[in-house]
C-alpha cells in the first residue's frame, strides 16, 4: 500500500528529481522539465508547480539559497534538495517501482458501461481509436530511434513503457474489434436485440445464445 506523503503530488518527485543535478530557481526547473518532455510522462499543471516547490521547502526536503535577478527581471530564489530531499526521492521511487497500485485508467471505465453504446457505434470508435494509436506510435517509434543515437538508453526507458503500452493496447483492441466485426462475442446476439427493440435479455434464463 502506497504511503502516505508530506507531498504526495508526482510533480514533487520530479522537482526533487531535478535538483538532483544542481540547485536551480523554480522557473529553471520548469525549463529542464519541459525540455526533457516530462509533461508527457506526467498530467503537469505548471502552475503549479511554485506551490509544490513552497510544500517541498516547508517539509525540509528542499532549502532556498541564494537569490538572483537578471537584468529587471524580478528576484529568482535558488533552491537545492536537502540530505532528507535525497531520502525522500530515493524511498518514493522505491515504491513506485517496486510496488503496483491500482490505477484506474479513463478507457477501463468506459469499457466497463460500453453496452450503452450500440454494437456498430462501438466498432467505429474502436476502428477510431486504433488509428490513432497506431499514429502516434509510429512518431513515438521514429522519436525514440532518432533521440537514441546521442542518449544513453537509461534516459529512455520511460518512453520505451509508454510504447510497449500502447502496443499492448493496440493488440488487445484488435483483438476485441475483430470478435465484434465476427459477431462472435458472447453476448452479441443480446446487446443488438437491445438496440434495436430496447428489451432487455441480460439476466433472463430465456435469453438468446
Amino acid at each position: 500500500m502506497a504511503k502516505r506523503r508530506k507531498v504526495g503530488n508526482l510533480l514533487g518527485l520530479q522537482v526533487l528529481a531535478t535538483l538532483f543535478e544542481r540547485p536551480m530557481h523554480p522557473y529553471e526547473i520548469a525549463a529542464e522539465m519541459r525540455g526533457r518532455g516530462k509533461e508527457d510522462d506526467l498530467k503537469i499543471q505548471w502552475g503549479s508547480l511554485y506551490t509544490v516547490v513552497q510544500n517541498l521547502e516547508k517539509h525540509g526536503f528542499i532549502e532556498a539559497g541564494e537569490t538572483t535577478r537578471e537584468g529587471r527581471r524580478p528576484e529568482r530564489t535558488v533552491y537545492r534538495i536537502t540530505d532528507a530531499g535525497r531520502e525522500e526521492t530515493a524511498d518514493w521511487l522505491r515504491e513506485i517501482v517496486g510496488v503496483p497500485e491500482k490505477e484506474y485508467p479513463r478507457l477501463k471505465a468506459a469499457l466497463s458501461v460500453l453496452g450503452v453504446l450500440p454494437p456498430d457505434e462501438v466498432i467505429h470508435l474502436l476502428e477510431q481509436r486504433i488509428d490513432i494509436l497506431g499514429s502516434e506510435l509510429a512518431t513515438t517509434r521514429a522519436g525514440l530511434e532518432d533521440t537514441a543515437k546521442a542518449v544513453p538508453r537509461i534516459f529512455l526507458i520511460e518512453t520505451e513503457y509508454s510504447t510497449a503500452l500502447q502496443e499492448a493496447e493496440i493488440a488487445w483492441l484488435r483483438g476485441l474489434l475483430e470478435e465484434l466485426e465476427a459477431g462472435t462475442l458472447p453476448g452479441m446476439a443480446e446487446w443488438r436485440h437491445y438496440h434495436e427493440t430496447g428489451e432487455l435479455l441480460f439476466g433472463r434464463p430465456d435469453a438468446q445464445q
